[in-house]
């Protein structure tokens, strides 16, 4: 039994590498090549069971690409075909994005390269704000909110605090807040 979970693995780790390594274009456009090779090339699973799959994925933080592997390795294969196809997915992009860094290292001294890379983050910046700016329109904003909010941005941005336990803190300060229903936070 066990022979034959790890000789899964390994096919789940080597499907995944080939959808990872052969899309371009983000999650959505290994949707149609996950669901070939996955449901209709090697029938593991069904091809209707791919929509709920997806369904979930799309619904859990993270990429999609990364959270289907996750799933449909789990599915098939407990947590260690979760782990292969979720390895699987990421690893050409990692090889790639490494591989690059070396090679634009070379390149980064050039007056045309120091500039684009500042455009980028000027177009990251832009875009991150347009994030928050459409995500704060959904949010429920009460006092809480805006407390949290300011605290956060004060403690990360001016103060340098660790943004990852700041993160935790709001997290677990708004469902203090909700469960005592203070400023109108519902559960």
């Amino acid at each position: 039994m066990e022979r034959r979970k790890a000789g899964l693995c390994l096919k789940l780790f080597l499907k995944f590498l080939k959808i990872g390594a052969f899309t371009f274009g983000g999650g959505y456009a290994m949707i149609p090549l996950i669901r070939r090779e996955i449901a209709l090339r090697e029938g593991w699973i069904e091809d209707k069971d791919i929509l709920d799959i997806l369904a979930v994925s799309e619904s859990t933080p993270g990429p999609i690409a990364v959270n289907t592997a996750t799933f449909v390795g789990y599915r098939l294969a407990g947590p260690w075909g979760a782990a292969a196809a979720t390895v699987g997915v990421v690893l050409p992009s990692f090889v790639i994005i490494f591989v690059l860094s070396f090679v634009l290292r070379q390149f980064e001294e050039l007056p045309a390269v120091r500039y684009a890379f500042w455009g980028i983050r000027v177009a990251v910046v832009a875009l991150v704000c347009s994030a928050l700016v459409s995500m704060a329109k959904e949010c429920p904003w009460n006092l809480v909110s805006y407390i949290l909010a300011a605290g956060a941005f004060l403690l990360v941005g001016f103060f340098g605090a660790n943004s990852i336990l700041v993160l935790i803190a709001c997290a677990l300060i708004g469902l203090a807040a909700s469960k005592l229903k203070i400023g109108g936070m519902k559960l």
